[in-house]
């Protein structure tokens, strides 16, 4: 297990956000296993960069390797990992993590003491990490993140992603398999 360099991101999100799977995420020496992600391409309808750059969105637009955090609904942070090459716009969401780092800290911040509650979901994920607007365009290969790759191949599981209206055929929702701690089980596929 080393440390993922920002060089890792610079691909297509769909291949990173399967990569993550297994990987360790660590925001300010809390956080855990990644257990689910989602890919959104700039070809993407459902993506935040498929309409072109915004001042929400801008990061998004790279480099590769960076934070991009926005609130969704106006309630909770959201990270995403910026990903691929020119044109940029993609980006992988970090849906849920196995907590096993900084445990006290992460169940004082969501007031829960359940393990599966702490990270089962992007809203839950980012309050357990104490993830806000100022880490949006942060590197990722620097405090306060720390990402190491998986140590082993792990079984990833994919469908469709959660919560959007357009681009819902893409199977772009990847988690690991067997896992309790995803925010949502894997409808069985045709």
């Amino acid at each position: 297990m080393g440390p993922v360099s920002c060089a890792f991101f610079a691909r297509p999100a769909a291949e990173v956000a399967q990569d993550l799977i297994g990987a360790t995420l660590l925001v300010h020496g809390t956080g855990g296993l990644i257990v689910e992600t989602e890919a959104y391409d700039h070809e993407d309808p459902a993506s935040h960069s498929y309409a072109g750059r915004t001042p929400r969105n801008a990061s998004m637009f790279g480099p590769p390797g960076h934070a991009y955090v926005y609130r969704s609904y106006g309630l909770h942070w959201c990270l995403n990992f910026v990903c691929g090459a020119e044109p940029l716009g993609s980006a992988v969401l970090i849906r849920a993590l196995e907590p096993t780092a900084g445990l006290e800290t992460m169940q004082r911040r969501r007031g829960v003491a359940a393990l599966k509650l702490l990270c089962s979901g992007p809203g839950r994920l980012s309050q357990a990490l104490g993830i806000t607007g100022a880490l949006d365009g942060q590197p990722l290969d620097e405090a306060p993140f720390s990402i190491l790759a998986a140590d082993r191949e792990m079984p990833v599981t994919c469908g469709p992603r959660i919560g959007i209206t357009r681009g819902t055929e893409t199977l772009w929702r990847f988690g690991l398999s067997g896992s309790s701690f995803l925010s949502r089980r894997f409808a069985d596929l045709p």
